[in-house]
């Protein structure tokens, strides 16, 4: 059986390494792939923004499945271009992927689900915006409505930098068209939680849940960005809690979803702020998280292809999903600067060789290349180091013991992934 991966981050790393461990042992290929992914799949060269480009590999190579691991072509559609092929994918449609591509219609859609969320109005110009803003309290919440890489919400907490936040979505352009629209939105004092969930539409399975660090500094300090590491099961997510989520978070979007013509399959993300126990719903994605992914599917002790594609055929309610009773914890290497500019092209030294299924560690490749026999850096994330314990503790001093043995130059990493945890 053949199986195509889209994307070249840690995600996408951690989604071939599962699948590598499948008991059907297919063969893999990633497109484009990165260093790490090379030494378990087949990378090509193909952009994820190059549907035709992909679509034309998959009917070349005769791929059984492609699995989607990031948003962008999700988001250009490429579900409903290899279904018109009668290609087998797993992800949403393009008209169900506006869940994440569009914050302004994800939120009408949760109104019309009655779905708890932050109060946020819709600008398309930033003069409106800007008025809009002077009668709002701070701290605020400014989003681009668009795709922005994780990097496109701007916690304001003085009005100035909310009008400069503003100006540069509508006017500078700084998260391209994404930023053509924003919202202001209400700021939730609380805790964030992650729950994701396998769907096909109708059935839905939620995993164990994650708690995702998006701040650049230890303490939850500086710039947000795509992900600095994150632990999984989280102990805020109570099981009463989770129970709350299915009922009131992703059953009713599901079920929305479908009202509205457009049925979601894949993995459905609720990013969510718990605040005095309550969940609200700060974002849903159409894809798997990142760095979630990595604390996640670790713990995944069904073959992940049997649940692909349950998801794909609609069977969903007909396997039994399992979960290994450990606790995971991944640390995120960056570049120096990122999420601002950054160099690339630093030699990793250190890496240890790829760890196996029954090993206590593993390092995800997220941003590397392959260059003069070196793995050198390649992007802003670089590595996530993912440790594997007993308990939240065991697992996070393996991760930083790996983190310890591995260096490139301009190399910074969060000391303190899963610090809420730990501190309960």
């Amino acid at each position: 059986m053949k199986v195509l991966v889209l994307g070249s981050g840690g995600r996408e790393h951690a989604m071939v390494w599962k699948l590598a461990q499948s008991p059907r042992k297919p063969i893999l290929y990633c497109a484009p792939g990165n260093a790490g992914i090379a030494s378990l799949a087949t990378c090509m060269p193909i952009n994820v923004d190059d549907v035709q480009g992909l679509k034309e590999f998959a009917i070349r190579e005769r791929i059984d499945v492609t699995v989607v691991g990031p948003e962008v072509p999700l988001a250009l559609g490429i579900v409903d271009e290899f279904r018109k092929a009668k290609l087998r994918i797993f992800g949403p449609t393009k008209n169900a992927a506006r869940v994440e591509a569009s914050k302004t219609f994800s939120k009408e859609v949760m109104a019309q689900a009655k779905i708890r969320t932050a109060q946020a109005r819709s600008f398309e110009k930033s003069a409106e915006a800007l008025a809009y803003l002077e009668q709002h309290e701070v701290p605020v919440v400014i989003k681009a409505d668009g795709l922005a890489q994780g990097k496109g919400v701007i916690i304001a907490t003085t009005r100035e930098q909310a009008r400069q936040a503003i100006r540069d979505c509508m006017e500078h352009a700084v998260f391209g068209q994404a930023g053509q629209q924003v919202l202001i939105e209400q700021f939730l004092d609380g805790e964030e939680l992650t729950i994701m969930a396998f769907t096909d539409g109708k059935t839905i399975v939620p995993m164990p849940p994650a708690q995702d660090h998006k701040r650049v500094g230890d303490g939850d300090t500086g710039l947000n960005t795509g992900g600095m590491g994150a632990y999984c099961p989280a102990p805020l997510g109570t099981p009463s809690l989770r129970d709350q989520v299915f009922h009131e978070v992703l059953q009713p979007m599901v079920d929305a979803m479908a009202r509205v013509g457009s049925p979601f399959q894949g993995v459905l993300y609720a990013g969510l702020m718990v605040v005095n126990g309550t969940p609200y719903v700060l974002e849903f994605n159409a894809r798997m998280g990142d760095p979630e992914t990595q604390v996640v599917l670790p713990l995944l002790k069904t073959d992940l292809l049997d649940v692909i594609e349950a998801v794909i055929d609609h069977r969903l309610e007909q396997i039994r999903v399992e979960w290994h009773q450990e606790a995971a914890v991944c640390v995120v290497m960056t570049s120096g600067g990122y999420p601002g500019t950054y160099q690339q092209g630093m030699v990793i030294a250190g890496l240890p060789t790829t760890a196996g299924a029954s090993s206590s560690f593993v390092v995800f490749h997220a941003g590397t290349a392959q260059r003069d026999n070196n793995v050198v850096t390649a992007g802003g994330r670089v590595l996530g180091v993912l440790g594997l314990g007993a308990t939240l503790s065991e697992a996070q001093r393996e991760a930083y013991r790996v983190v310890g043995t591995i260096s490139f130059q301009g190399c910074h990493f969060r000391t303190d992934i899963a610090h809420l945890a730990l501190r309960r």
